[in-house]
């Protein structure tokens, strides 16, 4: 990791920054600062004001008081955690903050984002790359990122990572990917009671610096806590105390007491999690034999066979498309496999939570999705609970219970669902990029509670750090129907199989279109009754998209066959050296174009098979 750049001028500085959130301060005498050259990470708690500070450094919010400090012809780019793409194309929108047409083009390009396709039917990742593409293509000196690795797959992040490393502005990172963060950050800020903290070192030194600071915090709690025990015998004690009623020393006291308690409020927001894995399931969960999946002409599984016994955390990795959520669907009985043979184990109890948070409709309240009975109560794992309590452990407050789901954030969502889940007894849990939107801190909750857990984990995530502390065995589909599994983490597999991902390349690992997923959460129920689901169709709008790709793929096709016979030409180049650049580039924009449209239609015919719907 490149150490920090000597001090310069900051580019944007925050000096005794003061917000209030309702009655309550949300900070109370910020001081930060960046650079130009510096990378930084800024770390807090859940609810600790992340993204509003970065708002509030990026000018789109004003704090009560203090000064924010912004040097003259400073230019802002600001990714947010759910962008929305807005114009007839991407490329539209990714001009649309004044950034050069070429410029845009070009990292769209770097992006692997066709700059003509329409901004309608992205998917999440496509939306947070075309998002990234447009910050850089603004060429900004302050770039601010909002947890930009969400939806993107491995390497796309690492994508990420080459462009910020040649970035030569400063850039403020809120993100809970720690793998992301140790290659690419310098300094780390860290919010916490209620001010910035800095340590000038990449992420990697964080945690043991954040550590003992939290061990001074407690250290120094602790004799606050019997100074005011001292102090309070005191002052009741004293006879001079009562009859002068010193005043002074009564409002010391209260100072010190009120001091405390803004600590151990501080201290006590966490979240409260558990599991219970229920009843045991056989010892065999899975057993696959020669298993084959296809959707056209694109073979996703070919010949596959693998053990699932009951105990084991499997991670499932690849690139998006690659088949992951597919062969979930074939794990969990939801879908067919073309040939071979699926094998479920006996008494199992499955909670799948699936990426794109389907089983959260967003009319619902928090308190309709805890207790959908009506009651005030919910069974979390066998036991009646208030749902006001339960909410409560997962850091909701009283006043959201009856706020619709739509109006939650991202990682609000993440943790509705987390609750929901994890009332129910399951001896099997299947995981589809359950840390997006997360924090530190209930990451290492998540990751502590998973750990100790004794029932069967099947988690799908792009998280390379968290499938290395959890994973048991790691089992990667590069989307060619190859798959290889081998025992431990991410890091393990890479070290085994370093070509094994040279079968496809870079470009088709991240230009993939289609939705998320929409496969809802149920609650635990026999693997078998998982397929019997009413059958549907797909949305107007997906068969229209359909029925385009199936007339344009051909045409394509037809195009490329033609150019490429222009250029068979071998003095083309000498003849007409414009024609020769022209048809180039129009050829790989073609191509690009059918790369996309067949891995469109691909996830198409897949969400049409998983619905029951005849071809």
């Amino acid at each position: 990791m490149a150490k920090t750049p000597a001090t310069k001028a900051p580019l944007l500085a925050l000096k005794d920054v003061r917000l209030m959130d309702g009655m309550n301060p949300l900070f109370d005498g910020v001081d930060l600062a960046l650079e130009r050259g510096v990378r930084a990470c800024l770390v807090g708690k859940n609810g600790a004001g992340k993204s509003t500070l970065m708002r509030l450094m990026s000018g789109l919010i004003e704090a009560d008081s203090g000064e924010r400090v912004v040097s003259s012809g400073v230019r802002y780019a600001f990714v947010l955690q759910e962008p929305e793409p807005l114009g007839a194309t991407i490329l539209d929108w990714a001009c649309s903050g004044g950034a050069e047409h070429y410029t845009a083009e070009a990292e769209l390009y770097a992006f692997e984002i066709d700059p003509n396709a329409p901004t309608t039917s992205m998917s999440g990742g496509e939306k947070r790359r075309a998002a990234l593409a447009k910050a850089f293509a603004e060429e900004p000196d302050l770039l601010f990122l909002d947890e930009p690795t969400n939806h993107l797959d491995i390497f796309a992040i690492e994508t990420l990572e080459d462009r910020l490393r040649s970035f030569r502005g400063a850039a403020l990172i809120v993100s809970h990917d720690r793998t992301f963060l140790e290659r690419t950050t310098q300094r780390c800020f860290w919010l916490y009671d209620r001010k910035v903290m800095k340590l000038d070192q990449g992420y990697s030194g964080f945690e043991p610096w954040s550590e003992q600071v939290m061990k001074d915090a407690e250290e120094s709690l602790s004799r606050l806590q019997k100074a005011i025990e001292r102090e309070t015998k005191t002052f009741y004690s004293s006879i001079t105390a009562r009859r002068t009623r010193n005043e002074g020393r009564a409002a010391r006291l209260n100072a010190m007491r009120a001091d405390a308690s803004a600590r151990l409020m501080q201290r006590s927001k966490t979240m409260e999690m558990s599991i219970d894995s229920g009843g045991t399931s056989g010892r065999l969960v899975a057993e696959l034999k020669n298993v084959s999946k296809a959707f056209g002409e694109r073979t996703l599984l070919n010949n596959f066979s693998t053990r699932i016994m009951r105990g084991d955390r499997l991670a499932i990795v690849g690139p998006n498309g690659a088949g992951k959520s597919t062969l979930v669907k074939l794990l969990l009985g939801q879908q067919a496999a073309d040939s071979g043979e699926i094998k479920l184990g006996t008494n199992l109890e499955v909670a799948y939570l699936d990426q794109g948070r389907d089983a959260l409709k967003g009319d619902e309240t928090l308190w309709d999705v805890l207790a959908n009975s009506g009651s005030d109560s919910i069974m979390v794992q066998g036991t009646p609970k208030h749902v006001a309590a339960y909410a409560k452990d997962f850091l909701f407050r009283d006043n959201q219970l009856r706020q619709p789901v739509k109006s939650l954030s991202g990682g609000e969502r993440n943790r509705l669902q987390l609750a929901r889940a994890l009332a129910k007894a399951t001896n099997m849990l299947v995981l589809d990029e359950p840390t997006n939107d997360l924090d530190m801190d209930t990451l290492d909750l998540l990751e502590d509670m998973l750990a100790d857990y004794d029932g069967t984990l099947i988690l799908v995530s792009h998280d390379r750090d968290f499938i290395d502390r959890l994973a048991t065995s790691t089992l990667a589909l590069n989307g060619k129907g190859g798959a290889a599994e081998t025992p431990g983490g991410w890091q393990d597999f890479i070290g085994q199989n370093p070509d094994f991902f040279s079968a496809i390349s870079r470009m088709e690992s991240i230009k993939i279109k289609g939705e998320a997923p929409s496969v809802l959460f149920e609650k635990p129920v026999e693997v078998t009754t998982l397929a019997k689901k009413p059958a549907q169709k797909l949305s107007y709008k997906d068969q229209k998209r359909l029925e385009d790709l199936e007339r344009l793929m051909p045409e394509w096709q037809a195009e490329i066959a033609k150019m490429e016979e222009i250029l068979s030409d071998p003095n083309l180049y000498t003849k007409a050296p414009k024609a020769f650049e022209q048809t180039t580039r129009q050829l790989t924009h073609t191509r690009t174009s059918l790369e996309n449209g067949e891995m469109e239609w691909l996830e198409l015919e897949e969400k049409r098979a998983a619905l029951g719907q005849a071809s």
